[in-house]
């Protein structure tokens, strides 16, 4: 029996609940037959099936990304998909390949901030991810990737800088913490409430480095 038939269009299911149970049996028995024929599953013709195919994926990257590592190439080329589902999946199964595998991931950091730049509110939430924990793999990543973000918090909108300073936080360290605090407290003077009790909570959480 073929493995698509449990995806949740498969079984007429308009919730994620199948996707989510798929993932984690593939993840359990670190079955990479399963793995390779979701991933394989991300063309087909049936834009539902692409769906359901890019929420397993990124769902087992969650609890394991080794896993989905191999299949980075996928999940870049998902990046350039008219299927806008696609797109912000890639970029959300791209963020835990780069926990497990920065250097895969670096590898594409060109497509990565041309999805940013063009992409939905969740591909740029998702690369911001994506980014700072392939610039946590080493020092030479970080030396490349940081400035990118710290000039991205300098000039995104005032709404976002609560949750990127959180999605950069993996990029931080002892040696740019500095910046990363300088920048924050400029965009400060344009929060106010939660977004602003969030992002003092991010300087203290890089002061502790």
């Amino acid at each position: 029996m073929s493995i698509l038939n449990r995806l949740a269009h498969s079984l007429g299911r308009r919730d994620e609940v199948p996707n989510q149970e798929l993932a984690r049996d593939l993840a359990a028995k670190k079955d990479k037959k399963g793995i390779l024929e979701i991933t394989k599953n991300l063309w087909n013709k049936d834009k539902n099936i692409q769906a359901d195919c890019i929420k397993v994926l990124y769902e087992v990257g969650v609890i394991e990304p080794k896993l989905i590592a191999d299949y980075t190439d996928d999940f870049v080329k998902c990046l350039r998909s008219k299927n806008n589902r696609l797109a912000w999946g890639g970029m959300t199964a791209l963020a835990e390949v780069a926990k497990a595998n920065p250097d895969a991931v670096f590898k594409h950091l060109d497509a990565i901030k041309k999805a940013k730049e063009s992409g939905s509110v969740i591909t740029v939430d998702n690369a911001i991810s994506t980014l700072a924990y392939t610039a946590a793999g080493n020092k030479k990543y970080n030396e490349v990737i940081f400035p990118y973000l710290i000039k991205h918090l300098s000039g995104c909108r005032p709404k976002e800088v609560p949750q990127h300073s959180e999605k950069t936080l993996p990029a931080v360290n002892t040696s740019n913490k500095t910046d990363f605090i300088k920048v924050l407290e400029k965009r400060m003077e344009d929060l106010s409430g939660g977004g602003l009790t969030r992002v003092k909570k991010v300087i203290k959480q890089a002061t502790n480095l």
